[in-house]
């Protein structure tokens, strides 16, 4: 291997395509000495238009190329329809043929100069070098764009450390978090000296256990003041009777990220970590988890979840936006954080309704739905009201009966979580509309005509209302409604083949050359990254996930399951996967740029803006998009 002399000691030329090679991933993370290696071993050659390059007719495959100017097609025949189909366009900046080299095989793809094109290439021996010594170079041929997304990530995470100087992250074992040799006692212990082995070891917690040593309730300084306070029985009861019974466990190979996630939906403050045998091995504690930040994500739930005052819940929503950065700066990856978002989105829906009902009880039970992103769990910092209420009918009312006493209560409601920046829904979809204000019944019954009569404003409404879950109130008759809803649109062919062809009218913002294609409305040069990115996978995973009976909602967990179902081969759905995430990745980025530069948050960015490596990632990602369409259009004969 070349050494790593001094840039300026290096011929013109090996400096010229150095220079160039840090444009582009992977090179932009490769050491000089591996850039320099590839330089001094590369050659250039011109193609002009139409010339092969490669071809599957050729032997083996023995040089790897990058486009320094121009751009390679990739064709293939598509014996179905007997004709020449471009699969690919390979841009400046990125290379070819990864799977052949490291296959050592022919190239299964012609590539052909589109336009007059210049070529870096290297010889195998060289690839191989670099394969074996560059861990970036490494990453990249066998994992492609999955490398990629780590490397935005890790951007993102950077741009976020900066602000908080933090390096905890949250993708750390428990078992590293735990608190080794935690206090236990027997469930007949009284409480005073329960309390007292508490302060001899200054901890805020003691785990009680059985004879096996596995845990059957937890006691907390909280719990003491609240005994104290409501005088429920004397310091020398047995523990067992005033405990929080079944605490809260998780395995020590589950991450921080999961109890994070635990802790801020049922506002623990502590968790058991058990052994595969169940037996207790440690305890995590909030702090534990978030020493070091400013506003930690449990802390932050429980204040959310705890509010006497409408003016403190609005006061708090500033502070999501501030525990994003800090959850990004621990190692959040994209789909971690919309969840966060999503779990304290959800503790403030409730508070705001549990607030209401201490001020104005309509008397009748109710399940509070959210449909839409929110529906997924997949709502960002930009988001509106999508919700409605399910409720049955008492004996002695009719349903139209029970709406006008819940009507003026969800139009409050709505209104409240508007000045807590849940925007109000410009079409409606809300539960003060008397239309989503419904008994079991006649939600069942709209189902039934939405499904029956497949019109063109029903198939709209689908990307809102099939991807729907409870945020408050009992679930069992939504879940009952779910199944329903499920079982009707399994057994219905024709309704399928609609949604799946309203899905794929939502193209990506690509051309067949791989060039972005604009919004038409507004700016032209725009991207709209939920509308054009986003949805186009959402849409279609929905209607493979409905069809199979996948009863989650979320885009990503549908995916997982169609793997398992074996309805998507693995490695599709880890490439569909790793492209929603990437766009999510850089919308979430775009959202912390207007953010600090206190601009009002949209979906739209305008790639000009953006760096090669993103740009070459977005492109990516969307052609990952239209592969998933294709299988759609395959699939449903579109």
């Amino acid at each position: 291997m070349a050494s790593a002399h001094q840039e300026n000691d290096r011929p013109q030329n090996i400096r010229a395509i150095m220079t160039f090679l840090r444009e582009h991933a992977p090179f932009s993370s490769m050491d000089d000495s591996h850039l320099a290696h590839f330089a001094e071993n590369a050659s250039i050659q011109f193609y002009a238009d139409g010339d092969i390059v490669l071809s599957p007719d050729q032997d083996v495959v023995k040089r790897f190329y990058v486009v320094k100017q121009g751009r390679i097609r990739g064709e293939r025949h598509n014996d179905k329809e007997d004709r020449t189909e471009t699969t690919i366009e390979i841009s400046q900046g990125e290379c070819f043929p990864l799977a052949a080299m490291i296959g050592e095989r022919p190239t299964r793809t012609l590539h052909r100069a589109d336009g007059d094109t210049f070529c870096l290439s290297i010889g195998q021996t060289a690839f191989v070098t670099l394969f074996a010594e560059s861990e970036p170079f490494r990453d990249f041929c066998l994992r492609g764009v999955s490398s990629l997304l780590d490397q935005v990530n890790r951007r993102i995470q950077s741009s976020a450390m900066a602000s908080i100087g933090s390096s905890t992250s949250l993708d750390t074992p428990l078992e590293r978090y735990a608190l080794r040799n935690p206090i236990v006692c027997s469930p007949d212990l009284p409480v005073r000296k329960a309390v007292a082995r508490m302060h001899e070891n200054n901890v805020g917690s003691i785990i009680v256990t059985d004879e096996n040593r596995i845990p059957t309730g937890i006691f907390t300084l909280r719990d003491l003041r609240t005994m104290i306070a409501e005088g429920t029985g004397p310091l020398d009861t047995p523990i067992q009777q005033v405990m929080t019974k079944n605490p809260c466990c998780l395995p020590s190979h589950a991450d921080a990220f999961e109890a994070a996630m635990l802790m801020a939906e049922h506002h623990f403050a502590h968790l058991c970590v058990i052994d595969d045998d169940r037996k207790l091995i440690g305890v995590v504690s909030e702090r534990d988890l978030f020493s070091l930040q400013r506003v930690d994500l449990v802390n932050l739930a429980r204040t959310i979840g705890t509010a006497t005052h409408l003016r403190t819940l609005v006061s708090l929503r500033t502070d999501v936006s501030r525990l994003v950065d800090a959850m990004l700066a621990h190692g959040a990856d994209s789909g971690q954080v919309v969840k966060i978002i999503t779990t304290l989105n959800d503790v403030t829906v409730r508070r705001v309704l549990e607030l209401n009902i201490k001020k104005n009880d309509p008397g009748i039970p109710f399940t509070w739905l959210t449909f839409g992103s929110e529906g997924r769990q997949e709502q960002t910092l930009l988001t509106d009201q999508d919700n409605g209420i399910l409720f049955q009918t008492p004996e002695g009312m009719t349903a139209e009966q029970v709406r006008e006493k819940l009507l003026p209560f969800a139009r409050k409601v709505n209104d409240e979580l508007a000045e807590c920046g849940f925007t109000l829904c410009k079409g409606n979809i809300m539960a003060s509309n008397p239309k989503l204000c419904l008994s079991d019944k006649e939600w069942d019954d709209w189902f039934i005509r939405f499904i029956d009569a497949s019109t063109p404003q029903n198939l709209v409404y689908s990307s809102i209302f099939l991807d729907m879950r409870a945020i408050y109130g009992p679930t069992e008759p939504l879940n009952d409604l779910l199944d329903k809803i499920l079982t009707r649109i399994r057994k219905n062919a024709l309704f399928q083949k609609m949604l799946a062809g309203n899905a794929f009218q939502r193209k990506p913002p690509l051309t067949m050359f791989r060039n972005f294609r604009y919004i038409s409305e507004g700016n032209k040069h725009s991207l709209d990254l939920k509308r054009q990115g986003l949805a186009p996978f959402v849409e279609a995973v929905r209607v493979f996930a409905l069809a199979n009976g996948v009863e989650t909602a979320n885009t990503l967990e549908r995916m997982d399951e169609l793997a398992k179902k074996g309805v998507f081969d693995p490695k599709d759905a880890n490439a569909w996967k790793e492209g929603y995430s990437l766009i999510q990745a850089i919308r979430m980025r775009a959202h912390q740029e207007m953010l600090a530069k206190g601009e009002e948050l949209t979906n739209y960015i305008d790639p000009d803006d953006l760096n090669p490596l993103d740009r070459r990632i977005l492109r990516e990602s969307f052609r990952q998009a239209q592969r998933l369409q294709q299988k759609l259009e395959v699939t449903y004969q579109l």
